[in-house]
């Protein structure tokens, strides 16, 4: 029997939204061990003088707990 644990990540880029999830799952990896799945819980951008600033996901990231 497996047991996993979730957790959220907030993560950012100035490039799109693909940018943003691939950074957090990077960052996540560097941290974390036994990551089998992610999902964008949330997207939305910031704008600044009428453009968009920055394109930011909220992941809920899952790794199994090892033993």
């Amino acid at each position: 029997m497996s047991v996993a644990k979730v957790t959220e990540i907030i993560s950012s880029s100035e490039d799109s939204f693909e940018d943003a999830v691939n950074k957090g799952i990077d960052r996540a990896n560097k941290t974390l061990k036994n990551v089998t799945e992610a999902w964008v819980a949330s997207q939305k951008v910031t704008v600044e003088n009428g453009r968009i600033d920055q394109y930011r996901v909220l992941l809920k990231v899952s790794f199994v707990l090892k033993d």
